[in-house]
């Protein structure tokens, strides 16, 4: 039995938690609460790996070892499963991102008197945490914001209030800069000796009436197996390529002799293109225009056999009679699951389902819907991306 004030996990706002259901800001499993509510931290409770924390909104647990993180991730995702009454198995070990892999990030600026204030918000708060340094950013990124703070101080600009989208593409870094507007010569000379003394990679405005590109020496691209894909501004990508290969690595198991997959919610082609091949054709779906027609020039420039289709899988599923055609489905839908999509999986014939989810609650809903169609969960493998962050995602692999 538990001590009264052992802290023994950590709940899935980041709080640690007692036996006894008493919640403690950053307290570690095997750290001890004590009768006057100090803690005494326990051999899981380390040094945090960043001066901004815990005030920093990117980073919920930095203060966990590498051991308590990975239980974390782990039991995030066992917990939304039995949430549901699903049995998750025996769970394959947590996969972690590494430090300084995010590749993806949005960051806010903001004018305090003459000063520029750059960095993520803090937690439940408004406020910019001042960006100094950044342990989970890829190097390039984390590179650009003492250049940036720079080139928007110099505007001068008592109002001043920017969204800042970096992302780490196959040419370097793509910023996009939201809410700020340039005005005359001299702002898009600025603007122009910015991105080139940088090495951008694109640099794009948008005022509010969408991004204009202000530089772009060669197209943007990311690239999925072997295929290099033009990225629309703003597009969804993988936070880390860690990660991504980890989740791809599960698709390619699990669906890799598939003679037809049907890729749903498909984006740009993360998926699609790391399982087409010799012996294996896939139909990638997706709502958002650019991304289709993305991933549709990508597919005949490459001459890989993945065919694009343009559909709104919430309005427009895939019918049970159209499933039933692939030998494969795979589904990496947005946080809020796809419960249409999902009622129309459950009652197909398609013997393997691979469900990514980057929700575990959502996607324990609809992997209550595919058991009560009679598919069965057969593995899972947590993924923890978002190091030290509450966001955990997931691949599970469902047979009929």
């Amino acid at each position: 039995m538990s001590a009264p004030g052992l802290i023994v996990r950590v709940a899935a706002k980041g709080e640690g938690a007692t036996a006894d259901g008493r919640y403690v800001a950053l307290a570690a499993p095997g750290d001890v609460l004590e009768a006057d509510g100090s803690l005494t931290p326990g051999p899981d409770h380390v040094a945090p790996a960043c001066r901004h924390f815990p005030a920093c909104g990117g980073c919920q647990l930095q203060h966990l070892s590498e051991r308590a993180l990975t239980a974390y991730v782990s039991d995030r995702v066992a917990g939304a499963a039995r949430g549901q009454g699903i049995d998750p198995g025996d769970l394959s070990p947590a996969h972690l991102s590494p430090p300084q892999a995010r590749r993806r990030a949005t960051l806010h600026a903001q004018a305090i008197g003459k000063r520029v204030v750059i960095g993520f918000r803090e937690a439940g708060a408004h406020r910019i945490v001042d960006m100094r340094e950044c342990p989970v950013m890829a190097a390039p990124m984390l590179a650009l914001v003492g250049p940036l703070r720079q080139l928007l101080e110099r505007r001068g600009d008592r109002k001043l209030a920017v969204d800042i989208e970096l992302v780490l593409a196959d040419q370097g870094v793509a910023m996009n800069l939201i809410g700020l507007k340039i005005e005359g010569l001299t702002q898009i000379e600025a603007m122009l000796d910015f991105a080139r003394d940088n090495a951008l990679a694109r640099l794009t405005v948008d005022a509010g009436d969408g991004p204009e590109t202000t530089w772009e020496p060669e197209p943007v691209t990311v690239t999925f197996g072997a295929v290099p894909v033009v990225m629309p501004v703003s597009a969804f990508l993988q936070a880390t390529r860690d990660g991504e290969d980890a989740l791809a690595d599960a698709a390619r198991d699990w669906l890799g002799g598939s003679v037809t997959v049907a890729d749903l919610f498909s984006g740009l082609g993360t998926f699609a293109f790391a399982l087409a091949g010799p012996g294996t054709k896939v139909l990638a779906v997706e709502g958002a225009r650019d991304a289709h027609f993305a991933a549709q020039a990508a597919a005949r420039q490459a001459g890989v056999p993945v065919h694009a289709l343009h559909r709104d899988l919430y309005r427009n599923p895939l019918r049970t009679e159209e499933l039933d055609r692939f030998s494969g489905v795979l589904l990496d839908p947005p946080r809020s699951g796809a419960r249409e999509q999902v009622a129309q999986l459950a009652a197909s014939t398609v013997p393997r389902v691979v469900y990514i989810s980057c929700n575990p609650a959502s996607w324990a809903k609809d992997a209550a819907a595919l058991l009560a169609g009679g598919y069965r969960l057969a593995e899972l493998r947590p993924i923890g991306q978002f190091r030290w962050s509450t966001h955990v995602e997931l691949a599970s692999l469902f047979l009929k």
